[in-house]
């Protein structure tokens, strides 16, 4: 009986955990751009590729329909003279209130990151002088 097993071996892939990054702030920043006024889907996916966020029109619409649903978005309608009449979104007051606390925690976490991310000293130097604060206060 042979017992050797094939193992798999799991990379990580930096494509992936890009993604899982920007979708996560995604509703963030769709609710940004229609919190500055009435929003129509394509204006928003241009705003957020000009600011170098990628997202597809495939991708917007099924938030834009789960955020209505939850009462965060409403819309009207407007008559077009170039083709069917367009959809404009906008915050309800729930979603005005769903945006501050997003822009909150957004706040907090990047405060954070940037934090960790812009230390210079090692981790041992930053510990070392902890201790050296913490040996202070007891000998006082």
């Amino acid at each position: 009986m042979n017992w050797s097993r094939n193992k798999k071996i799991k990379v990580m892939n930096i494509e992936n955990t890009q993604s899982q990054m920007r979708k996560g702030i995604l509703e963030f920043c769709i609710l940004s751009v229609i919190r500055r006024g009435e929003a129509y889907p394509s204006d928003i996916v241009d705003e957020m590729r000009a600011a170098n966020l990628q997202i597809l029109e495939g991708t917007l619409y099924p938030l834009l329909t789960r955020l209505k649903n939850a009462d965060m978005l409403t819309y009207r309608w407007v008559e077009s003279n170039s083709g069917p009449p367009r959809k404009y979104f906008s915050l309800t007051p729930k979603g005005e209130d769903f945006y501050k606390e997003l822009e909150a925690t957004w706040f907090e976490l990047a405060n954070a990151v940037n934090t960790l991310t812009s230390k210079k000293d090692s981790l041992t130097t930053t510990v070392n002088e902890e201790n050296e604060v913490q040996a202070e206060k007891s000998n006082s």
